[in-house]
């Protein structure tokens, strides 16, 4: 038998060592392990909600406390000053709260922006950020992601196959190098809300983002908090290459809940009773949600997944 001196031996135990705590250590599930970051990356964050500056609500206001503690991109989705939109709302129920981190503010338009002047007002208001003005649809690029900004307010603006914004999108698609993309505009195409129905009029959209493989979609409109499982247009769950959903219209402006007997096909979380914001850190190839509330709240969802 080799003689090993004192040093060699205390290596071999420490080694030994490390190899029962690495067996008895708990492992990850599978999905969950696959889509975990390496420890050094960095991700970028983009973080937001929709159906924002109420001045009838405080709602807000908390939210706006969220986003001060938390870096990153702020995506809106839609519906940012109630009621219509005009100067003024923007100036009293936006700015006070949100309005803080304008300087880092990525917008959407919904609706009830477009009621003054087709988003005149919302425009004038966030400047460059919002894209060019009168159309409400652009890209741009965080980490490596493509992100895609529309225009959903279809009663205004044509949202069909062989239009001019779904030609933009198709071409912005076509020409991208990113390995992964998020889009995200105010109306969603599904939801198991009772105020407002799935709209079907994005469906060219959602059409043109699962056939270029996209992974998450962003939506307002419904004020709660709903999120999907992988889908096709058609609401067939795909867990290979289905688009994400997430409605996060819990940005301040009230809330509304979902109906009792039509909950969606492939609805995994949902949430009526707090406002917040979602959170998403954006990796090279994976990315990880969180909806973040106030403290008073006991509602968490949180999770990973790898791009397609």
């Amino acid at each position: 038998m080799a003689h090993r001196s004192p040093r060699a031996r205390r290596l071999l135990l420490a080694a030994a060592g490390l190899g029962l705590l690495a067996a008895l250590a708990p492992q990850q599930p599978a999905a969950l392990a696959a889509a975990a970051p390496a420890a050094a990356e960095e991700p970028a964050v983009l973080v937001g909600a929709g159906d924002i500056g109420s001045c009838l609500s405080d709602g807000d206001e908390a939210t706006a406390k969220l986003l001060d503690r938390i870096p990153g991109t702020v995506f809106t989705l839609g519906d940012n000053a109630y009621v219509a939109g005009t100067a003024e709302q923007f100036q009293k129920c936006y700015e006070p709260y949100w309005g803080r981190h304008k300087d880092r503010t990525r917008p959407a338009i919904g609706n009830h922006d477009m009621r003054t002047d087709n988003g005149g007002p919302y425009y004038d208001y966030f400047g460059e950020a919002a894209g060019e003005k009168g159309k409400g649809w652009y890209s741009y690029e965080l980490n490596g992601w493509q992100v895609l900004v529309l225009n959903s307010t279809c009663d205004l603006v044509d949202c069909e196959d062989d239009s001019e914004q779904a030609e933009w999108l198709r071409e912005e698609l076509e020409s991208s190098h990113a390995k992964c993309t998020v889009a995200m505009w105010h109306h969603p195409l599904f939801t198991s809300g009772w105020k407002h129905g799935a709209d079907p009029r994005v469906k060219p959209f959602f059409q043109l983002l699962y056939d270029h493989g996209v992974e998450l979609v962003l939506n307002g409109h419904n004020h709660h908090y709903e999120r999907f499982a992988p889908q096709t247009p058609d609401g067939e769950l795909d867990k290979v290459s289905g688009v994400r959903q997430f409605t996060v219209g819990t940005g301040g402006g009230g809330l509304n809940g979902f109906s009792k007997d039509n909950i969606a096909a492939n609805s995994r979380a949902r949430n009526a009773d707090t406002f917040g914001v979602l959170k998403l850190s954006l990796y090279q190839d994976s990315y990880t949600w969180k909806f973040v509330s106030p403290a008073t709240s006991t509602f968490q969802d949180q999770g990973a997944d790898t791009c397609h």
